[in-house]
């Protein structure tokens, strides 16, 4: 440590030597939150993560984000959140640091960015650098892990043929089990067509195959719409707009039409039957809520072909009526492609494990996010 009229750190710095930058070793106190060490004084707080990559642990998720799993004592959720009788110490700086061969590496400060809550209790923690890492240092501090088991793209090939195999493929290649005691799936009641029966039977031990960001409707929410001629399976997640099949008593047609709905507006075919549209949704919801996920800015037309050159496109015809959709694949890896009315594109990219992102890791795009 060096000391020019205030505390300055240097790159490496012994842990021990924490107290220093936040004020002083007389008030600092310790903390354990999720495998990191935190130490707090009234000059600011010390994060120090070890070089892992775990979703479960704390550590460096990205260039940009260093993230905390809790649970956090109620005074490091107090420095992180602020609170009404110390409004001011949240405005602190926060240092981070890794764990390298017994020392700590200093990476700069960071600021809180979002924060989850549950009872009362700090569950988790996202901050985000002030000045990111450089992708050199990113692979000291989080060293990059070989994939195991992608999900492969053997449900590709029946996507045109068995939709209904290539639906099974996929959701279970990307879904692992879910631990239940749920009994074994039984059918689902007569008058749904097969494709919403298969899904349903799929997330009796996926759940998350009903979607994360928009969803389909657990059977027992299915309703009609208020004309009573339109079954709503599928919803936006706040509500702007929701899919629905034209309800009949006389029984469901083997492969409906599906019709988007925005509020009052007049309903819209999706150019996809119901089996198609099953499995854009489930690509759409992969695509979204992904552990590791890419965003960039808007694109144009060259820089969507070069992002997509080395993936395969999934022969489909245009999801979602709004921002026609389409979607790319490679194994662990779903992008999905939105065009609006403009000559940009809306591109986001879901992966099952962090270096199935490899591939867009060198591209000349300005991301919003990239956890690879």
């Amino acid at each position: 440590m060096t000391d020019q009229g205030s505390t300055i750190p240097t790159p490496v710095f012994d842990e021990e030597h924490a107290p220093v930058l936040v004020g002083g070793s007389v008030s600092a106190r310790r903390f354990m939150v999720g495998g990191a060490t935190l130490v707090m004084g009234r000059a600011g707080m010390v994060i120090i993560v070890e070089a892992a990559d775990s979703p479960a642990r704390s550590g460096v998720w990205s260039a940009e984000e260093v993230r905390l799993i809790g649970p956090a004592p109620a005074p490091v959720a107090e420095r992180l959140m602020g609170s009404p009788w110390a409004a001011d110490e949240s405005s602190l700086p926060i240092h981070i640091a890794v764990l390298l061969g017994g020392e700590a590496l200093y990476l700069g400060t960071a600021k809180v960015s979002r924060a989850g809550i549950s009872d009362g209790v700090l569950t988790d923690c996202t901050l985000r650098f002030e000045a990111p890492l450089s992708r050199q240092l990113l692979n000291r501090v989080r060293p990059p892990l070989p994939a195991v088991d992608l999900p492969g793209l053997g449900w590709l090939g029946n996507v045109n043929d068995d939709r209904s195999a290539a639906l099974q493929q996929f959701i279970t290649g990307w879904y692992r089990d879910a631990d239940t005691t749920e009994p074994p799936a039984t059918c689902a009641p007569s008058h749904l067509p097969a494709g919403l029966r298969q899904l349903y039977r799929l997330a009796k031990q996926r759940p998350e195959a009903l979607g994360t960001q928009n969803s389909i409707l657990p059977e027992s929410d299915l309703h009609t719409d208020h004309l009573g001629e339109m079954l709503v399976f599928g919803v936006e997640n706040q509500g702007g707009f929701f899919w629905s099949l034209l309800w009949t008593l006389d029984g469901p047609e083997a492969d409906p039409t599906v019709w988007f709905r925005e509020f009052d507006e007049k309903p819209i075919a999706e150019q996809e039957p119901l089996s198609g549209f099953l499995i854009q949704f489930s690509l759409f919801e992969a695509s979204m809520s992904a552990d590791y996920r890419a965003l960039p800015r808007r694109l144009t037309a060259a820089q969507v072909a070069r992002l997509t050159e080395a993936l395969h496109l999934v022969p489909l015809r245009p999801f979602w009526p709004w921002a026609p959709t389409h979607f790319y694949v490679a194994p662990g890896l779903v992008v999905h492609v939105s065009s609006g009315n403009s000559e940009e594109f809306n591109v986001r990219a879901g992966a099952s494990h962090r270096s199935a992102l490899a591939p867009l890791a060198d591209l000349p795009v300005d991301w919003i996010r990239f956890d690879g």
